[in-house]
This record gives C-alpha cells, sequence and structure tokens, in this order.
C-alpha cells in the first residue's frame, strides 16, 4: 500500500520500537511504500531512496491507488524545493501551518500574486489541499552546481549539530546533509556514505576537483594506532574547491582538506582520512 508523509519528519526506526535507532527521516510530502503492520507501527519502504525501517503507524496517511497516481506525477515533475533549513507553509483549508525543513518537494508549485494584499506567495498542493509558502524560501528549479551558488545554499546550514539519521534543522547525519544539500541542485542521492559511494564517476585526485565533489573518508588508522585494514567508507563530505570541504561531523563546518583528508584546526590533528572523491551528474 502506498502512504505519505504530512508530517515535518517522521523518524524511520531499525525496530518497532520507539527506542530503536533512528537510521533515518522521512519529509513533508515524500511518499513510500507500507510493507507490513505490527501492533502501532508499520514497517515501510521510502520511494526517495529505497531506505527500509518502521514508522509509527499514527504517523502514516495511506493513499488509494489514484491518490498516489495523481500526486506521484506532480511530485516526481516539480523542481520546486524547500532551500532554508526551516520555512512554514500554511493550509488554505484550515490556515494552520506546518514547519518545512530544507529538501522538501513541493508539487503544483508556483508563485502568485494576492490582489487584496498586493503581495506574491508560493503556493503547491498536496492530496487536493492548497498551501502557501514565503516564495523566497523556495527555488522553484535546480540551481546550477558552481562554488558562488553552493556556498549561498550551504550558508544558513553551518552550524546546525549532528544526529544520527537526521536529515533536518534540528540535527543531520553525514550523508543526511549531503542528500538535503544535493537535492538542492537537482542531484538525487542514496541515504548513506557507502551508498552515496558507488554514485557517479570516481574523481582521481584533489588537484580535479571541482565544487559540488562528494568526498568520502575513513578514520585515520595511523592516527589512532590501528594497523592498516581495508578501506571503510565512515564519512562523506561536500568539496567547495581543493582545499576546503563543508561536511557534519559533531556539526555542519567547513575545514580544510587536503591529500590527506580533513584537517581539524582545534585539535591540530587529522580527523577523517581522505579515500574517494566522485562528481554526481544530473
Amino acid at each position: 500500500m502506498k502512504a505519505i508523509s504530512l508530517y515535518s519528519v517522521i523518524p524511520v526506526r531499525a525496530e518497532a520500537s520507539e527506542g530503536a535507532e533512528q537510521n533515518t527521516q522521512i519529509l513533508f510530502g515524500e511518499t513510500f511504500d507500507v510493507l507490513e503492520e505490527k501492533d502501532r507501527w508499520n514497517r515501510v519502504k521510502l520511494h526517495l531512496d529505497g531506505q527500509e525501517g518502521w514508522v509509527d503507524a499514527k504517523m502514516v496517511t495511506k493513499m488509494s491507488p489514484a491518490e498516489y497516481k495523481s500526486y506521484h506525477e506532480a511530485y516526481i515533475g516539480s523542481s520546486a524545493i524547500v532551500a532554508m533549513p526551516m520555512a512554514y507553509a500554511v493550509s488554505e483549508n484550515n490556515g494552520q501551518t506546518i514547519p518545512l525543513t530544507a529538501g522538501t518537494r513541493l508539487a503544483k508549485y508556483q508563485v502568485t500574486k494576492d490582489e487584496v494584499q498586493k503581495i506574491f506567495f508560493g503556493r503547491f498542493e498536496v492530496l487536493g489541499v492548497g498551501f502557501r509558502i514565503d516564495p523566497g524560501m523556495v527555488i522553484a528549479e535546480s540551481l546550477d552546481l558552481n562554488e558562488q551558488n553552493l556556498l549561498q545554499a550551504v550558508r544558513f546550514f553551518l552550524n546546525i549539530p549532528y544526529l544520527w539519521g537526521g536529515k533536518n534543522a534540528m540535527g543531520m547525519d553525514c550523508s543526511g546533509f549531503t542528500q538535503v544539500v544535493m537535492s538542492l541542485f537537482g542531484k538525487e542521492l542514496k541515504r548513506n556514505a557507502s551508498e552515496q559511494a558507488t554514485q557517479g564517476r570516481k574523481i582521481s585526485d584533489l588537484k580535479h576537483v571541482k565544487a559540488g565533489d562528494l568526498v568520502f573518508f575513513d578514520k585515520p588508522h595511523a592516527a589512532s594506532g590501528e594497523a592498516e585494514k581495508e578501506v571503510h567508507i565512515s564519512h562523506v563530505g561536500i568539496a567547495i574547491d581543493s582545499e576546503r570541504v563543508i561536511h557534519c561531523s559533531g556539526r555542519v563546518k567547513v575545514e580544510k582538506l587536503d591529500f590527506n583528508g580533513i584537517f581539524n584546526a582545534e585539535t591540530g590533528s587529522y580527523s577523517h582520512h581522505l579515500v574517494a572523491i566522485r562528481r554526481v551528474e544530473r
């Protein structure tokens, strides 16, 4: 059965329990399959990136085949996306507001003029209900990926705290951050760092890096006293250029990047060892 999230964020957990690990989150307007029902929990599979897990059944809005077909076509065909870490939409049905986090895609989005108040507003629809939103919080078309646009897009994300499985303004993990930011540029990433490392094409070294390339890391074994072992991708960030990376580790921040990895100025050591660079084409 198809379903949709009408909440700002729905936690997706590894087990059918409030205390279970959060693996990812479903944003407002995202759809998914309900695979199994167990007590007050539903096991779901996200259409966006194929992630599976358990969600609270009361946060699931099921869709008829006709509702899903109509909405899915509008949703997939839309390039409009919330670009700010947090924005607010107002329901035309009951006047209630709902916070929307960056990366939320808006179906049937258009900018309209209110002739009474003489202002422009953004409008989108979900299951026949219209919502209004400040158009300054939305990009109607995917941004071109270059250094200037990347820096403009990520500046409001700085200092968002790290949260395992998070992908919103109150907390993100490293791959949730890259997935959300790259969606602003029309690039759909898988959910986890190891999965993202399979996308796009390999870039040989930092000399050829461009703004927006994904850079992947392992922990520096030598620094921790461990013997060399098989590379394990445990972290991902976005290259600003060949000398800077923006990533979420403790918080979203910009740090020095070189052929060894990420240099942490606070500790005077490398926090992550560079193992791969990938360029994801649109």
